[in-house]
């Protein structure tokens, strides 16, 4: 069954954005309409999710389309994050308003899932119940090349009654398993780590072997009493599994991806290699640019806000952003304040960027360091 969630608060959330010009609603804006790559034909990131569902785990689950904006107590608060979490603050979560936040992981299906008076009758009946949901996530984050603040994520959870099955550690593992066969073959090396979530207990990660490296791909756990309490399901009566994962991270080991921007190319001469199992084949390595800028600012400057400024004005053309140096000199700059070096590498996927390119940019940051963040360049 196709589950749609509710999208009239979303909607009246997008409508007040538009009486906004600031720069924080106009790269929110901007991070809403972009694609997503989960839905996108011929994206690696689509193969993966349609591998995924047509596994025969899942042939009686619902799909559910959860909304984008949703509320901090939806995304938080339900799912027992800690009050002190570092995801609840505003310099790793992208804020709409005082309530409602971009979503930052998938796992908020939940909520969305068991709204549904079908879901309900189900639980009240004492059936098994699971669904898949898919799509883009928000989090604020570093610059380099195998992180993006906007990505994808594709979480699944199975609910069923404790006399029924009761959930272990070894269910969670043969379902990851078969995720992760049908992604790098049945041939494929793994191991198990546990691990710790919020809203599963216990919990653990899969990690596979890829030239020869471990890496780290998937993660799940038994789902936490406290949070089925919280959704409202009987946790001494219903027990499950669930797991989330980033699918970029999937993609980029599948292809040996050098860069996480390669997945949003339009460039047809890497579109056409980026297939699921391919090797991928640098089209052309195209030459760095390097630029360093010094600041001093505020001590509540916030990197990963900062971030974000580079990415509305260098867009794909930035590479990654590198913290140089910091420190503070209360006699030079006064107190309260710090200075902070940083270099940007510059790199284009498609084309050899110009001095000229890149000196336009570097200017237009300055000039934004200068104007959203106070800071006196050096």
């Amino acid at each position: 069954m196709n589950i749609f969630a509710d999208l009239t608060e979303e909607i009246a959330v997008k409508t007040a954005l538009e009486k906004h010009d600031d720069p924080e609603t106009a790269r929110i804006k901007r991070f809403l309409s972009l694609p997503d790559l989960s839905r996108q034909e011929n994206s690696p990131i689509a193969a993966l999710v349609k591998r995924i569902i047509a596994l025969p785990d899942f042939a009686d689950f619902d799909l559910v389309t959860a909304p984008e904006i949703v509320s901090a107590d939806i995304s938080f608060n339900l799912f027992d994050f800690p009050a002190n979490h570092p995801a609840r603050s505003h310099s790793d979560t992208y804020y709409v308003d005082e309530k409602n936040i971009l979503r930052p992981h998938t796992t908020i299906m939940w909520y969305y899932h068991l709204g549904q008076d079908a879901v309900r009758q189900k639980i009240a009946a004492g059936q098994n119940t699971g669904a898949l949901c898919h799509g883009k996530v928000y989090r604020k984050d570093e610059i380099d090349r195998s992180h993006m603040n906007v990505f994808h994520q594709m979480d699944g959870w199975f609910l069923c009654p404790k006399n029924k099955k009761v959930i272990t550690d070894n269910d969670l593992k043969q379902v990851l398993i078969k995720i992760a066969q049908a992604i790098f073959g049945s041939e494929m090396e793994y191991r198990f780590n546990p691990d710790l979530f919020p809203y599963t207990d216990p919990s653990l990660e899969m990690e596979v072997k890829v030239e020869d490296k471990w890496a780290e791909v998937l993660g799940a756990g038994v789902v936490k009493g406290k949070v089925l309490d919280n959704l409202s399901v009987d946790s001494t009566v219903y027990n499950g599994w669930a797991f989330g994962f980033g699918l970029e991270r999937l993609a980029i080991l599948s292809m040996s991806l050098p860069d996480i921007r390669l997945l949003w190319s339009q460039d047809e001469r890497i579109k056409r290699q980026l297939q699921l199992g391919h090797k991928y084949q640098e089209v052309s390595k195209y030459p760095p640019i390097s630029r360093d800028i010094s600041f001093v600012v505020s001590k509540d400057f916030v990197p990963n806000n900062y971030f974000d400024l580079i990415r509305d004005l260098g867009g794909n053309l930035v590479e990654e952003v590198s913290l140089i140096d910091t420190y503070e000199d209360k006699a030079k700059f006064g107190a309260g304040r710090l200075s902070y070096a940083y270099r940007i590498v510059y790199r284009s996927t498609e084309r050899t960027l110009t001095a000229e390119d890149v000196k336009t940019l570097q200017e237009k940051i300055e000039q934004e360091t200068k104007r959203q963040f106070g800071a006196e360049i050096r």
